[in-house]
């Protein structure tokens, strides 16, 4: 927990930037998650309530709770994505991971999440990847970019 604490002495104890420190701690995190134990460290360096920690950890969808994968699929459910045909791009993505939404893939790899939007309007339908987003997709994009970080991936492993 040395690294919560480093976290909370870079940004400071003040109540206003505890959002800046969950998010980081979350970063930080291998399974991009605030653990339980994360929480309760949080609550302790920053001298605030476990549940002010916790009440704000659970608001945002960006913080998670639960283990997720090392890349994170967000799509977007806001109505221009609807209308844009994003519900094929959910089927193309579910079908290439063979999970659904709210689920890690086994390997730990992808975790798949909807949001309510990721002001990327003008270029709808399109995913939020990590902190890349990706717009004007077809279906065969999306699996085209998902394969691409799984080779990276694989040939950073084997180099």
């Amino acid at each position: 927990m040395t690294a919560i604490k480093e976290v909370v002495n870079r940004f400071g104890k003040k109540e206003a930037l505890l959002l800046q420190v969950i998010l980081a701690v979350q970063d930080a995190d291998p399974q991009n998650h605030l653990s339980e134990e994360a929480v309760n460290e949080i609550s302790r360096e920053m001298n605030i309530s476990r549940s002010r920690v916790y009440s704000t950890a659970s608001f945002y969808s960006e913080i998670s709770l639960k283990p997720r994968g090392i890349h994170i699929i967000r799509i977007c459910t806001n109505a221009p994505c609807e209308n844009a045909n994003k519900a094929s791009i959910l089927a193309a993505i579910k079908q290439e991971l063979g999970i659904k939404i709210g689920q890690t893939t086994a390997d730990g790899f992808f975790s798949l999440e909807s949001v309510n939007c990721l002001g990327a309007c003008y270029m709808s339908p399109a995913i939020k990847i990590d902190d890349a987003v990706y717009g004007d997709l077809t279906p065969e994009a999306a699996v085209a970019i998902i394969r691409n970080l799984r080779k990276e991936y694989q040939d950073e492993q084997n180099a």
